[in-house]
Order: structure tokens, then C-alpha cells, then sequence
């Protein structure tokens, strides 16, 4: 359970996220790869790649052989959460408030009261105007807040929809009550003149930025025995900390596969972008490693072609308070293994075959596993799987942990399921065909 905290201590943001894992892949001796420069690699070496900033591949190359295959597994880094605007001094006379727009099918009435830090990535004038400086920040300290409304003001307004332009703003501090540079004349130069403060970035030489607010909370064990995790991001750090862990231990291990673990950003809204999963980005890296393996193009595509993909993302848990949310003859359990999750209207990736297969890896791994279906009319949140196997035809399967509270921004989790996802992805990549 320690990579599993670190990596959501760590990874406020998605830029944070691929940082840090490609930080503990390095001190495990993976070697860093550059995206748009070539290929030097070996066969029983590993590799690490980040082709845009909030995303992160990597590769560990086995001992190529007749029966070798690609082992993909895919997770995405980011969280729903809370994206600061540009110019985002809100008109007031008292209260410093920042605007901002949700980020994700986030639970919005559990961001309120909850204190938030400011996290991500600022840009900066650089050598020519085509290669700007790139600094990451966080806060160490909670710096917004979105109060909500005392109920006896509020009579009637939980039957209207939230105005979240109105009512979904933070409250970051008050005009002439705080530190130097939180003074009345600072109005509509808050941020940058916090960043200046905080991070000695010069106010003009900032270009941009992409910031976010995010819960600076611990995770914690709940339960009588502490079986149950408490946190934020769970959703979908979970599958992140677990290739994390899977493919440190296949650095290590004699095998006969191509194992990659992708992590892509911008999953919550949709993949469709440069660094998400429904673009061509991954193609090209799968295409660039063949050739750098020396491998001519039909060669190659047997060993795509004989592959697997692992897409790992959460699963809802079956809620005891709202039982008929689940299906009736399908509950998924916390603390009873990982989740297989199918549908109907390929919303899921896993069929059967690709679910017989996750069964019997579980087997191998001595993990429990559930099999999830969602309620007839209550369609699911689509995952990697369908994307990614629109463009890299071959067998797969979408498995994650179920947790309750999802996109909370404290969602709920079993220990032991971790653990056993954590198994499960050491064993598909250790797994070699004989």
C-alpha cells in the first residue's frame, strides 16, 4: 500500500503523476527514451518515455522469441478536479475569489468546505519562442475554499440545478488582511503575484499556465480493522501506483514478452487530445520500437497481433444504501478482488475470451476476482479499452478495483483489492507462453 500513497501524495496533478513514476522507474534502472529523437534499445532492457508532460510510457523488453507478444496494459493519470481560468480575480471588494471551471464528472457538493491547494504547470519565457520554460508547482499548504451556503439561507435551492458559475467559486483569501502582495492594490494580480511569492517566478515571465485546484488530504484507513482506504484520486491512481509496482518487478524478471504500461492524460474528458488515448501517439511509439528492434513491419504486427491489452480503471462498487443502482444479479463487492467489467454496447472492452483469460491469470496470481455488468439502462462511463483497440486491434480486457464515492473528491476503496490488482498486472506481465 506504500506506492499507493506515495503516488497520490505525489501526483496532485497528472503532470505530478508522470513525474513521479518516471522518477521511480529511473532509481529502478529504466532509461529515459525521447519522443522525437531515435532509438537505441536492447532486449532485456527497460525504458521510460514522456512524450508530453502529463503522460507517461513505459516499456521493458524481453528476450524476443517465436511466441513473444505484446503485453499493453493502460491507466490514465488524471483526476476530476477544479482547472483554474485565465485572468481569474473575480470582481469583489473583500473576498480574493478565483474563478474556475470543473474539470470531469466531479461530485460537486463534496468540494465544498474542503481546503484545496493549487498544483500543475507554469510556462515561462525561454531561449527562442518555440521552446519555452516548463516549472511544475504545488502548494504545500491548502490556499482555496468553497463555502457553501448556511441551509437556512439555502430553503428551496437544493431542488435547482447548481449555477456553477455563481455558486462554485473559491474564496482564496481576503484584500488587505493577508501577506505582502494580498493587499487591496493587488486586485486582479493575485495569482501571479503568489506564484512570485511562493516560487520566485517573475510575473513577466510568465506566458501561461495550466493550474488546478486539488485535495491536499492524506489518504486514510477506515474500517474496524482498517481494511478500507479513504482518499483522493483513487480514481484512477489505483491503476497507476499498480503498473507502477508491476513493471519495477518485470525490470527485474527474465521474460520472453513486450511489456508496456501506458499512462495517458485526459481521460475524464473524453481522451481526444494529443496526450490522451484516442490519438495515434501510442501507434507511433509501438511503431518506433519495432524498428528500433530491428523488426520488419509484418514481424511486427504478429507480435501486436498475438498481444493483450489490460485497460485498468475503477469500477463502481455496489452501494448498500442504493442497492437497485446495481445490477440485480451482478454486485460487485469491496474487498472481494478485482473487477472484470463488460457490456452490451462495447462500453467495456472485455469479452469472452479476453475474460476467460483475466480469470485464469487471476488463478495463476491466487487473486479473487468479480465480474461487473451494469444495470439495464444505466450505461457506464466508457474506458480506455474501446479506444485504444479501435486503432491497435487485439484481445483485451477492462479490469479495475470497484470503489464507491467515485469522483468524490475523497472516494472509497478495499486495501486488499489494490493488492490484488497489483498481482494480477505483475502476473500478465510475468506470464510467458511456453
Amino acid at each position: 500500500m506504500e506506492a499507493l500513497t506515495r503516488v497520490i501524495q505525489e501526483g496532485v496533478t497528472a503532470f505530478h503523476a508522470a513525474a513521479y513514476v518516471k522518477d521511480e522507474l529511473l532509481q529502478c534502472g529504466f532509461q529515459e527514451l525521447a519522443y522525437g529523437e531515435e532509438w537505441q534499445v536492447e532486449q532485456g532492457k527497460q525504458y521510460v518515455l514522456i512524450p508530453y508532460p502529463s503522460m507517461l510510457i513505459a516499456i521493458s523488453i524481453g528476450e524476443l522469441k517465436e511466441e513473444t507478444a505484446l503485453r499493453l496494459a493502460a491507466a490514465h493519470t488524471d483526476s476530476p478536479c477544479l482547472k483554474i481560468k485565465s485572468n481569474p480575480e473575480l470582481p469583489s471588494n473583500y473576498y480574493i475569489r478565483m474563478n474556475v471551471e470543473p474539470y470531469g464528472g466531479l461530485l460537486k457538493n463534496t468540494w465544498f468546505d474542503r481546503p484545496l491547494g493549487i498544483a500543475g504547470k507554469v510556462v515561462l519565457k525561454g531561449g527562442d519562442v518555440f521552446h519555452p520554460q516548463i516549472r511544475y508547482i504545488k502548494s504545500e499548504q491548502a490556499v482555496c475554499i468553497i463555502p457553501s451556503l448556511a441551509p437556512h439561507l439555502a430553503k428551496g435551492m437544493d431542488k435547482k440545478e447548481m449555477n456553477v458559475q455563481q455558486e462554485f467559486i473559491p474564496i482564496a483569501g481576503l484584500y488587505g488582511l493577508g501577506t505582502e502582495g494580498n493587499t487591496a492594490d493587488s486586485k486582479g494580480d493575485f495569482l501571479l503575484a503568489y506564484l512570485e511569492r511562493m516560487w520566485e517566478i517573475k510575473k513577466d515571465e510568465i506566458l501561461d499556465y495550466d493550474l488546478y485546484l486539488y485535495n491536499p488530504e492524506q489518504p486514510e484507513a477506515v474500517g474496524i480493522e482498517g481494511e478500507l482506504i479513504s482518499a483522493p484520486r483513487i480514481d484512477n491512481l489505483a491503476s497507476v501506483a499498480a503498473l507502477m509496482e508491476a513493471m519495477k518487478i518485470i525490470g527485474n524478471h527474465k521474460h520472453n514478452n513486450v511489456a508496456v504500461a501506458a499512462m495517458f492524460d485526459n481521460e475524464e474528458i473524453g481522451s481526444r487530445s494529443k496526450q490522451g488515448a484516442d490519438s495515434i501517439l501510442l501507434q507511433q511509439v509501438l511503431q518506433k520500437l519495432g524498428m528500433a528492434l530491428g523488426m520488419k513491419d509484418l514481424r511486427w504486427n504478429d507480435i501486436v497481433a498475438k498481444g493483450f491489452l489490460l485497460s485498468l480503471d475503477g469500477a463502481q462498487g455496489y452501494h448498500p444504501n442504493y442497492p437497485d443502482k446495481s445490477d440485480p444479479t451482478n454486485p460487485v463487492y469491496l474487498g472481494r478482488g478485482p473487477v472484470i467489467k463488460t457490456s452490451a454496447s462495447q462500453r467495456y472492452l472485455s469479452d469472452s475470451q479476453a475474460s476467460a483469460i483475466i480469470k485464469a491469470l487471476c488463478q495463476y496470481a491466487g487473486v479473487s476476482w468479480q465480474q461487473q455488468v451494469n444495470r439495464s439502462g444505466m450505461p457506464g462511463g466508457q474506458t480506455l479499452g474501446p479506444i485504444l483497440s479501435s486503432y491497435l486491434p487485439m484481445l483485451g480486457a477492462d479490469v479495475g478495483i470497484p470503489m464507491l464515492a467515485m469522483h468524490s473528491a475523497r472516494e472509497l476503496a478495499a486495501r486488499e483489492d489494490y493488492k490484488g490488482l497489483v498481482a494480477l498486472a505483475k502476473a500478465f506481465y510475468q506470464y510467458d507462453v511456453e
